[in-house]
């Protein structure tokens, strides 16, 4: 037996570091090794079920492994995938301004690297609450402040612009807004106004806005989703996306950031960001190949998976509507909701007895930063049936304490 004394000390700062939806795999685990069934509902993967990363998006990739294309290539991106990113944050997102456009290993590479440019310790980000985990990690990993603002569940969890000012005013070293649009995890999607007045509070304190909108064509409703950074020039604003949700290939681990704003307030985040980059060698050379086709080939995958997101959407509710004791604010985009669960227990309860008892696998909604802890995110991916079949499964658990 050993002692205490003779462990490897791990640092502080892993305390504050936790990855919920990954996290609650090792119960799924358990279940499994004892032979249970599980339904997943717990992980943004559209490849888990029946969608597929579009063909031609494949074919270049595979095209580029052929022709060898497996040296490193440059760190801030490969030409030609930049170019289309460039191309079409101008055209089709109408971003004013473009200064630069990095590639990397998925989105969250990027965002790690930005914050890390941006952040000494003790220094400050808003970040949404309910949000995207990822941002809580990185920024305990830096030993910088999340300060958290909170949506709003009875207005379709959106962000109130005036309590992002006040939260401003009163916090020191802020240095910048994360936004995320379409919303991870409820699904909902900012309008114009609310953006308009947040990119007012950054001008006016001179903060950088990280846009986070890889979800921005997955739209189920008829919402306009606006580019915050189409709507200013005279902010600088990071706006994220990649091949993983709006073209099926979260495995592909390909993302961008698009740098845009005033050149003179810029470039020192630009030239920050690259050097960052460079001492990670590059981004995957052969999948970045993929991105050019993505961005100006066919796009009528995305109409289709819509439509099958709003009829697996329309299930979810028509489902939970009819269980008690939880409740809904239905999403506008994205493929994620983020119920109430009123069942006189913890979240975190709900979501090990669903998964060790009933083979559900949910995800506690404290572990999104939720202020109300009565909540669990879930995926509505699955087909119809099978998501009909996890409620029904809900619905018996919940009959335990209704």
């Amino acid at each position: 037996m050993t002692s205490d004394s003779q462990q490897v000390r791990i640092a502080r700062r892993m305390k504050g570091i936790q990855y919920a939806v990954r996290d609650v795999v090792s119960l799924a685990r358990e279940r499994a090794a004892a032979g249970g069934d599980l339904i997943f509902l717990n992980i943004g993967d559209p490849c888990q079920f029946d969608f597929k990363t579009p063909g031609h998006v494949i074919e270049a990739i595979i095209r580029a492994l052929r022709d060898d294309k497996t040296s490193y290539t440059a760190s801030e991106g490969l030409a030609e995938a930049r170019e289309a990113v460039r191309r079409d944050a101008s055209e089709r997102q109408g971003i004013l301004g473009v200064r630069d456009v990095f590639t990397g290993n998925g989105a969250s590479e990027l965002i790690e690297a930005l914050l890390t440019a941006l952040l000494d310790p003790g220094e400050a980000v808003l970040v949404p609450r309910p949000g995207y985990p990822l941002y809580t990690a990185v920024l305990g990993k830096l030993e910088a402040r999340g300060v958290y603002y909170d949506l709003d569940e009875r207005d379709g969890w959106h962000p109130d612009a005036d309590r992002i000012e006040d939260l401003v005013d009163c916090t020191d070293d802020v240095r910048a807004i994360v936004l995320i649009n379409p919303n991870n995890p409820t699904g909902s999607v900012t309008d114009r106004a609310t953006l308009e007045q947040i990119l007012d509070i950054a001008a006016r304190r001179n903060l950088l806005v990280i846009s986070d909108e890889i979800y921005d064509q997955l739209l189920i409703d008829d919402v306009e989703m606006v580019a915050t950074a189409s709507l200013r020039d005279d902010v600088v604003i990071a706006t994220f996306g990649g091949l993983s949700k709006v073209w099926l290939g979260p495995g592909l681990r390909m993302g961008w950031c698009i740098l845009s704003g005033p050149e003179h307030k810029t470039r020192t985040v630009c030239d920050a960001l690259a050097q960052l980059l460079r001492a990670r060698l590059s981004a995957s050379h052969p999948v970045q190949f993929g991105v050019k086709p993505a961005l100006e080939g066919p796009m009528d995958h995305v109409a289709e998976v819509n439509t099958r997101l709003r009829e697996r959407r329309d299930v979810m509710v028509e489902q939970l509507e009819a269980i008690p004791g939880w409740s809904l604010a239905p999403p506008q985009g994205a493929f994620y909701a983020f119920p109430k669960v009123e069942l006189g227990i913890p979240d975190t309860q709900v979501v090990r007895e669903l998964i060790m008892d009933h083979g559900v696998v949910l995800v506690h909604g404290s572990g999104f930063g939720a202020q109300d802890p009565n909540h669990v995110r879930l995926v509505f991916l699955p087909p119809p049936d099978l998501l009909r079949e996890a409620f029904s499964r809900i619905g018996t658990y919940s009959a335990r304490y209704a």
